[in-house]
């Protein structure tokens, strides 16, 4: 469920909202009034916003969580709008406009938010249920001391690899970039490759990199540091997988599905824990999980840790109620946050007491996933927004694919970044 898959709209979401009241479905519509269809005594009417999540059944758990809110707080309705395609876009457009929504999700954390005055600091509805949140999900939100959000569910991403492939192959999976970039390699047949990253062959592969060599993206404040030694040095090595033609390009769906797994394209896959039961559905316990190895020696093995968070729209007509609304599904309702990281797809619940009864996250691959997030999962920055990423990767691609001085294209790119990060309000 992370933010990765706009095109999942084609699926055949149901599109607009529906309007909850005093736990009822009242009515259905795409009416840009926030306050339509109000009655049975709500005195205020939430527009709650979600992106077209892919796994089938999420849209119908998130109206029966507005149902049960209604139900226990009949003095606020709530509209939820199902939003498909490009939600970035499309949550910042409607920002803009009279029709904004009170409370919407962002898929990886943008301080940008924060420092505009967009989103509204929370720590007031955490009580004494932040000390139960997870570290990562604590730290993601957190500017300048305050907390702007509250983490839904963890997405884990890491290494998926075909037990019995490798065994063939006489491979032991790989915990270094060598062994990574050397059984790719051995893997990589005629008919098929040895590892998918990406339809562009890039993926999140640049980012893991740098931090696997002991780099970082940026700094906490605010300055970029992806052109240190460390970065080109791992983003340069990077051109290994190129040069050996050993990375599947060009499938027909992306890195975060599983279809190129499943499928027997590839032997190996970085994808997300979301996708784990699908895979265990195609291919039983043949199947193994591992963190994105370390560069070289005194690097480290890295998971990415995504996710979504519920935000607050400081500008919005309803604050209070939108607090109520976050404050009790997300940080009150330990059940539903269960269901929501369980049952439609695998995801981690940012809370530590819900995830320790998240019994289909207790065994296996899953426990193991679980595990790899809490040793070596990073985020990416809350600076990390469209234009410091879009510098960052079109560099990356560059030199991955030998076109240019890397030194002299990381260097421009980080000129780039640190420019759009300078630029943000209140820094």
């Amino acid at each position: 469920m992370s933010a990765r898959r706009p095109d999942l709209s084609r699926r055949g979401f149901l599109t607009g909202s529906l309007l909850i009241t005093a736990g009822t479905v009242l009515a259905t519509g795409c009416s840009s009034d926030p306050m339509a269809g109000s009655s049975s005594g709500a005195q205020t009417t939430l527009n709650v916003w979600y992106h077209a999540y892919g796994e089938a059944g999420t849209q119908q758990a998130v109206l029966r969580y507005a149902t049960a809110f209604t139900k226990a707080n009949p003095d606020i309705a709530v509209k939820v709008t199902w939003v498909p395609g490009d939600y970035s876009a499309k949550l910042n457009a409607g920002l803009l406009t009279d029709a904004a929504p009170d409370v919407f999700e962002t898929g990886d954390f943008r301080e940008r938010y924060a420092r505009s005055g967009q989103i509204a600091a929370l720590d007031d509805i955490y009580g004494d249920a932040k000390s139960d949140f997870n570290a990562n999900a604590l730290s993601s939100v957190t500017v300048d001391g305050k907390l702007h959000g509250v983490k839904m569910i963890d997405d884990v991403m890491m290494l998926y690899y075909r037990k019995s492939a490798l065994a063939k192959a006489g491979i032991t999976p790989p915990t270094t970039f060598d062994g990574l970039v050397a059984a790719a390699k051995a893997l990589t047949t005629e008919r098929t490759k040895g590892l998918f990253i990406g339809n562009d062959g890039i993926g999140d592969a640049p980012g893991l990199a740098v931090w696997s060599n002991g780099g970082d993206l940026v700094t906490p404040d605010g300055t970029v540091a992806f052109g240190s030694a460390q970065a080109l040095e791992a983003i340069t090595g990077l051109g290994r997988l190129h040069d050996d033609k050993s990375l599947l390009l060009g499938f027909t769906t992306d890195w975060w599905d599983p279809a190129a797994f499943t499928q027997g394209v590839v032997p190996m896959q970085w994808c997300g824990l979301w996708a784990m039961p699908a895979i265990t559905a195609a291919l039983g316990d043949d199947f193994g999980v591992l963190p994105w190895p370390a560069f070289k020696a005194g690097g480290t093995p890295v998971v990415r840790v995504g996710g979504w968070t519920s935000n607050v729209n400081a500008k919005g007509r309803n604050v209070a109620a939108a607090k109520r609304f976050v404050q009790w599904l997300w940080v009150g309702q330990a059940d539903l946050q269960k269901d929501f990281a369980e049952s439609y797809g695998f995801h981690v619940p940012p809370r530590t007491s819900v995830a320790a009864t998240a019994q289909k996250l207790s065994t296996g691959a899953a426990q193991e996933t679980v595990a790899l997030a809490a040793k070596y999962g990073k985020h990416n920055p809350g600076t990390w927004d469209t234009a410091v990423s879009n510098a960052f990767n079109a560099a990356a691609a560059e030199i991955v694919q030998g076109k240019g001085d890397p030194a002299a294209l990381l260097a421009g790119a980080v000129k780039k970044a640190q420019s759009e990060i300078d630029q943000t309000p209140g820094r």
